[in-house]
């Protein structure tokens, strides 16, 4: 007997599918993870389990036994992710598919636009999740649900922040989300190296000076009354010359469209009389002065976490076929993308020389332009995959709307200016670069909690992507194959930080009243603790946090 599909089925299969399809590989996995704090994470997912019950119950009257499967696979994902609002599942580039294609369906206010980004489904341009959606306790009435005690949180969280297994130096901090009050801190002003951690107050930086919709632009002009193309780099790290450009801007697109106009001016050229040959040779040169000071970071050259930090480049200098993560990179991004660009070229009929740089004039005429993903997307991307290459390229974008040169020390500097202006607690705090590799940098517990606090605030819609771009504990990102069997595992969102001898974990959790809370834990020491246990250790803190009350 075949049972026909109901309508709202077919209307809804296409999401239910898509997430069935790309959690599959998660569930055996966090099935086995998240058995023993499931009966508490259900006490704090009620509210909106029932809602999600309610809108699949029309769909599950009389499955067939693909509908049983998915359907289940769906009501599975609502219980491990409702809490975060995690609406997953989580493609190749870190990027959450179906939590843009929900917020797009569901909420058509607040954030930055999404759409035409790497993992962005629809066709039709997603927002960010506003406050609601992103923030379960944020978006109820404040006093709706009981806030922790300092005194309860002090006599949980104080004997594992004692361990002396994090280190020497340790200082942790719990925030409400709903009020921005301080429930818990230990060292809250103790400023600490807080590695990639950096990349939090990075974002709040760049959104706030160049906002959530900018897009980078990389450029082809040409010189007037020459024959010299210039590509000039706009500072975009994501430019990709691979054939699926995945929503990045291509410079496959971008020879195309050069290629387009130069055979067209040559044909009018042709046409007035002119030597408008189709074999005429152009000089092709590059343009890297957007920045300033040093490509090197203090690191090092050869470094496989960061490329030369430079205003032209492709797929992140990678010399593999990555797109997150540490890799091999080019010595010299920029020569190497504007290689490829003489290539593409090639293959499009227009014959060039062999690149060199050059600075384009102000005269230069535009023959054609590609833009990066909306500068939310970019923040959304650096938090998930921790990409130092754009954290860098993020931090000079805001010293570029604020001024200041694009260099680290100019990144540095219009970072200390943003987040100063928004009135956070900067004391102590030091912005030695963008991505957090430089143990130069210096914050405080009480900064990171309060760069979180105002991302959550409802009047600041364009710095919501810092929210949603923290990893999701046991299943996105940094955080993948953290918290195994820990009972903050699709609770905690949160970046993490680690160097040598330094590691740090500054995010948001819901506790089992229903309560958002940040927090930011760090710890450092020379000589350096055992890696495995510190960073157990910090994940033991945050799950503490989702299963404390604490009220």
């Amino acid at each position: 007997m075949v049972v026909p599909e109901l309508r709202p089925w077919r209307a809804a299969r296409p999401h239910v599918v898509r997430v069935a399809r790309s959690v599959g590989p998660h569930l055996v996995r966090v099935a086995e993870a998240v058995k023993p704090p499931l009966v508490r994470a259900a006490e704090a997912v009620k509210p909106p389990l029932a809602r999600a019950t309610e809108v699949l119950k029309p769909l599950v009257k009389r499955p067939s036994t693909v509908q049983f499967t998915t359907g289940a696979a769906a009501l599975g994902l609502v219980v491990a992710a409702t809490v975060v609002t995690a609406a997953g599942p989580w493609d190749s580039t870190g990027q959450r598919t179906a939590e843009r294609d929900w917020a797009a369906s569901r909420e058509r206010a607040g954030g930055a636009d999404h759409g035409s980004v790497p993992g962005a489904s629809g066709k039709e341009p997603a927002p960010a999740p506003s406050a609601v959606s992103v923030l379960a306790g944020v978006g109820s009435p404040v006093g709706s649900v009981p806030s922790p005690t300092e005194k309860a949180l002090g006599g949980v969280l104080g004997p594992l922040l004692d361990n002396p297994s994090l280190g020497s130096d340790r200082a942790g901090v719990v925030v409400d989300m709903a009020t921005g009050k301080r429930l818990y801190g230990k060292g809250a002003g103790t400023a600490l190296t807080p590695a990639s951690t950096t990349k939090i107050a990075t974002a709040v930086a760049a959104l706030t000076a160049a906002g959530p919709d900018h897009r980078i632009a990389t450029r082809a002009v040409l010189e007037p009354g020459t024959e010299e193309v210039v590509l000039v780099g706009g500072g975009d790290p994501t430019l990709t010359a691979r054939k699926d450009a995945d929503g990045n801007a291509s410079l496959r697109d971008l020879a195309d469209d050069t290629a387009r106009a130069l055979k067209a001016r040559r044909t009018g050229k042709a046409g007035k009389g002119g030597k408008g040959g189709k074999g005429a040779e152009v000089t092709l040169s590059y343009d890297t002065s957007l920045y300033a000071g040093t490509a090197v970071h203090p690191i090092g050259a050869g470094n496989t976490n960061l490329a030369p930090v430079t205003a032209l480049m492709a797929d992140e200098g990678r010399l593999d076929d990555s797109s997150s993560g540490p890799a091999d990179r080019s010595d010299d991004p920029a020569a190497d993308a504007a290689e490829k660009f003489a290539d593409l070229l090639h293959e499009r009929g227009i014959e060039t020389t062999v690149p060199g740089t050059s600075k384009a004039s102000a005269r230069a005429k535009t023959l054609a332009t590609v833009k990066s993903p909306p500068l939310s997307a970019l923040v959304e991307r650096m938090l998930t995959s921790s990409d130092n290459d754009i954290a860098e390229a993020l931090a000079r974008q805001t010293a570029l709307a604020a001024g200041e040169p694009a260099s680290f020390k100019g990144g540095g500097a219009a970072t200390h200016e943003q987040l100063k202006k928004l009135g956070l607690p900067l004391k102590g705090a030091k912005f030695a670069d963008g991505s957090g590799l430089d143990r130069a940098d210096k914050l405080t517990a009480d900064l990171l909690t309060a760069l979180l606090a105002e991302a959550a605030d409802p009047d600041r819609p364009e710095l919501r992507p810092v929210l949603t771009g923290l990893p999701v504990a046991g299943f996105t990102g940094t955080l993948s194959k953290r918290y195994a069997g820990q009972p903050g595992t699709g609770l905690v969102r949160a970046k993490t930080g680690t160097l040598t001898g330094v590691h740090t974990l500054a995010g948001t959790v819901v506790d089992t009243d229903g309560r958002l809370l940040a927090f930011a834990f760090l710890t450092e020491s020379d000589p350096p603790t055992d890696a495995a246990t510190t960073q157990q250790g910090l994940d033991t803190l945050a799950s503490t946090l989702a299963t404390c009350g604490c009220n």
